[in-house]
């Protein structure tokens, strides 16, 4: 699934855990009742025994954004790192729609394949919405529950309503810009030194997949995921809330909102860090999230 120009840049890589987790990407044919063909889905296994735990990335992202936090992890338990349907380096079939139910039916149908027991799941942003979405529908493959400065309680993007040729192409460009990149890498730092070129190159290869802009466009004339305030409370899984203290991407306000709405939850702040604990404090991250497997 790796093309040739992806191989290319990965050779700029510096930081050892992007290397490390690049070399351990694997690609499965999943097959699914969505559509006749299997779909090439690529992740990533590290680590034995303990309950399985399972990271979902954010929006426009990739496995490669758990290469700090997996390792971690995969010290005391196995460990999966997904790319979801539409994203990363899975394939995007141009007869198939992507939008939250073929997102989460993929992921269902991962699971069976891979794993086939309850699994500690944990969402970073738009990885969050996945999670509750996929927590909610299939509750017997969730063991517990983990959201990092998760979405899910804001209203549905209103960009769908302006994905048609050209603007749709011109949207998607945009967020190719390197300089658009760059400046949302940034903002997603508390330490500004973590937005360095191999933190942006790690954050962009997957453009270079066949139709990325394809599936971009997809899932955001979907709508996207919305405000899940009304389901929250069905959730019936513990469930751990990480927040960073100083998260430009969200805000901070939503992080009590889910403490308040999920009933069996736990707010953790994580200090000194921005949108991506995962990626800022990764030790931090990873003790708490081992924590909450006991």
């Amino acid at each position: 699934m790796l093309t040739k120009l992806i191989q290319e840049e990965i050779k700029n890589l510096s930081e050892e855990t992007s290397l490390k987790l690049v070399e351990k990407i694997e690609c499965e044919k999943i097959t699914t009742n969505l559509i006749s063909e299997s779909i090439a889905t690529t992740y990533v296994r590290q680590g034995e025994g303990g309950i399985p735990i399972l990271l979902i990335h954010g929006f426009d992202s990739s496995l490669l954004e758990f290469r700090r936090l997996l390792p971690c992890l995969a010290r005391q338990n196995e460990t999966f790192a997904l790319d979801l349907l539409g994203f990363g380096f899975t394939e995007r079939r141009i007869n198939l729609d992507i939008n939250p139910v073929t997102i989460k039916t993929h992921l269902y149908y991962v699971w069976k394949t891979l794993i086939q027991k309850p699994v500690i799941l944990v969402g970073a942003s738009m990885g969050g919405a996945t999670a509750i979405d996929f927590t909610l529908t299939y509750p017997q493959c969730v063991e517990k529950l983990v959201l990092i400065d998760s979405a899910g309680l804001a209203n549905p993007p209103r960009a769908g309503k302006f994905m048609f040729p050209p603007l749709d192409y011109l949207l998607t460009e945009f967020l190719r810009n390197k300089n658009v990149r760059q400046s949302i890498s940034k903002a997603s730092y508390y330490d500004k030194k973590f937005a360095n070129l191999d933190a942006n190159i790690c954050a962009s290869l997957h453009l270079k997949c066949p139709n990325w802009n394809r599936g971009l466009i997809s899932f955001t004339k979907s709508g996207g995921y919305g405000n899940f305030k009304e389901k929250l409370p069905e959730i019936e899984k513990n469930t751990l809330i990480l927040w960073g203290k100083q998260d430009q991407i969200l805000g901070t306000k939503d992080a009590e909102k889910f403490k308040q709405i999920i009933p069996n939850s736990k707010l953790i702040w994580i200090k000194n860090c921005g949108h991506v604990p995962h990626l800022e404090q990764p030790e931090i991250t990873a003790n708490q999230i081992l924590k909450f497997t006991n």
